[in-house]
C-alpha cells in the first residue's frame, strides 16, 4: 500500500493512507543501514502488520520532490512563515535568515503576521511593505479571532504547506482555526521572557481538504546561514537584483564597492535599511566562519 508519513514520534512513523486510517509503522532497518531517515511528508510504500492495531512496516520511501533541512520535511509545494505583529515582537533577523533558508531550498514562502487584533503603534507595521517590496506575499490576521484565516485556508488550497516561525506566534491557534480536529495544545505566553513555551514537540501533518496539506512544526528561536559562501548570500535577497546591473564592478558583494546600485537603492529607500542591514550581519558571519 501506499501512504503519507503524518508524523514521526520515538522512531514509530505515523503513515496516512489518504482514506482517514492512521497506521503506526516502523522503518526497516535498511533505511538506518543506508543512512536514510524517513520525514514528515514523504510518500511510502507500506505493508499491514496488524489491520486491527493499525501496525505496519515502511518498505520503500517513494522518491521526493524536494527536502528542507529546517525544518526537517518532504515534498513541501510552499512555506507559511507565522510572525506575530506584537507579543513577541517581531524578530526581523531572525526572519531574514528563514527566507534565506526558504530562498535556497527553493520554497515559496507566505510571510503571516498574526495577532492583528493586539494593535500597533502608528507606523508600527511599516515594515510589511518592505516584504512586499521584496517579492513576499504579506498576510496581517487574528488566528485568535479568526481574522484572515479564510484567506490563508484559499493559499493553501491544493498545496502541502509547512507552518513555521518562532514560539508564541500562535502557529497552534492558526492550526486550530483552519482544523479544529487538530486539537492542538496552544500555551500561553510566558510573561516573564515574551517568549513562548515549546507547545509543538514534533512536526505533523494535517490533512484540510482534497489535495491539502499543512504541517506545523516545533517553534526555533535561532538560526544560522551555513553551507554557503559569503558571495554567495546576495542571490538570496531577491529586491538586490533590479539593481545589480547599476553596479560598477561584476562580482560586487554590495558591502565595502564603490558605485553599488544596491547600496544606492537602500539610501533611497527602494531596499529596505533593515533588510539590507540583516544581510550585512550574516555576510560578516560567513565570511568569519570561512576565516575559521
Amino acid at each position: 500500500m501506499t501512504g503519507k508519513i503524518i508524523k514521526g514520534i520515538a522512531g514509530f512513523y505515523y503513515v496516512g493512507n489518504g482514506k482517514g486510517q492512521v497506521y503506526q509503522c516502523k522503518a526497516k532497518g535498511i533505511f538506518r543501514n543506508r543512512g536514510v531517515k524517513p520525514l514528515v511528508g514523504d510518500d511510502v510504500e507500506f505493508s499491514i502488520l496488524d489491520e486491527k492495531e493499525k501496525e505496519g512496516n515502511i518498505d520503500a520511501i517513494l522518491p521526493r520532490k524536494n527536502q528542507l533541512v529546517r525544518p526537517a520535511a518532504a515534498n513541501v509545494d510552499q512555506a507559511l512563515v507565522v510572525f506575530a505583529l506584537s507579543h513577541p515582537a517581531p524578530n526581523f533577523n531572525l526572519l531574514d535568515r528563514f527566507l534565506v533558508m526558504m530562498e535556497r531550498q527553493d520554497v515559496p514562502v507566505i510571510l503571516c503576521f498574526n495577532k492583528a487584533d493586539q494593535g500597533q503603534e502608528e507606523g508600527g507595521w511599516d515594515f510589511m511593505d518592505s516584504y512586499r517590496r521584496a517579492g513576499y506575499q504579506v498576510l496581517s490576521i487574528s488566528a485568535l479571532e479568526k481574522s484572515g484565516v479564510e484567506e490563508v485556508r484559499r493559499l493553501l488550497a491544493g498545496k502541502t504547506t509547512v507552518l513555521a516561525g518562532p514560539s508564541g506566534v500562535g502557529k497552534s491557534t492558526l492550526t486550530n482555526a483552519l482544523y479544529p480536529q487538530a486539537e492542538m495544545e496552544t500555551g500561553e505566553i510566558s510573561r516573564k521572557i515574551q517568549r513562548g513555551r515549546h507547545t509543538t514537540r514534533h512536526s505533523e501533518l494535517f490533512w484540510i481538504g482534497e489535495d491539502t496539506y499543512m504541517m506545523d512544526t516545533p517553534g526555533f528561536s535561532s538560526l544560522y546561514v551555513e553551507d554557503l559562501e559569503p558571495e554567495e548570500l546576495k542571490h538570496y535577497f531577491p529586491e538586490f537584483a533590479p539593481f545589480e546591473d547599476q553596479c560598477r564592478f561584476l562580482g560586487c558583494v554590495h558591502v565595502g564597492e564603490r558605485d553599488c546600485g544596491v547600496k544606492d537603492a537602500v539610501a533611497e529607500g527602494k531596499i529596505a535599511r533593515s533588510r539590507y542591514d540583516n544581510y550585512l550581519l550574516m555576510y560578516q558571519e560567513l565570511k568569519n566562519k570561512r576565516r575559521y
